[in-house]
């Protein structure tokens, strides 16, 4: 297996974390707004693993559906807080300590480099669209705070 493999199946699975993230912060926000903000951004999570997981197959790499380890102890932390804290401030600060992890992870595997132009081009792309649900996540914070 390539390290353009492993480190796409790693991003992947942050990825599916991240869009499990949503969901369940989704579930969790009482106002409408918020859960149709957090909904709209699960599902294009759930689109970006799609596209990196056509890529790990293109690469001779194998799908990736269930997420990290680290990700289901961070959900399990993230129930344990949201039960003691208002569902909306939970919701918005679960998503935006997420999407700071994921933001991080992409730059740092775009910074490394390594990858072949279609690989590259995929990444960037990837990491465009979380820098922007960081920045969104980031208002959400600050407006449910």
């Amino acid at each position: 297996m390539t390290d353009a493999i492993k480190t796409l199946e790693t991003l992947t699975d942050t990825a599916i974390d991240s869009a499990i993230g949503y969901e369940k912060a989704s579930e969790g926000a009482k106002a409408p707004e918020l859960k149709r903000i957090l909904r709209e951004q699960g599902q294009k999570r759930r689109a970006l693993v799609n596209d990196l997981n056509g890529e790990i197959t293109r690469l001779g790499g194998s799908t990736r559906t269930d997420g990290s380890t680290a990700g289901n102890a961070h959900q399990i932390w993230t129930k344990i807080a949201t039960a003691f804290s208002d569902a909306d401030e939970a919701a918005a600060e679960r998503v935006e300590e997420g999407e700071d992890y994921i933001e991080k992870k992409f730059r740092e595997a775009l910074d490394r480099g390594g990858f072949d132009s279609e690989t590259h081009q995929l990444l960037t792309r990837a990491h465009g669209e979380i820098a922007e649900g960081e920045r969104l996540t980031d208002r959400l914070a600050d407006q449910y705070d």
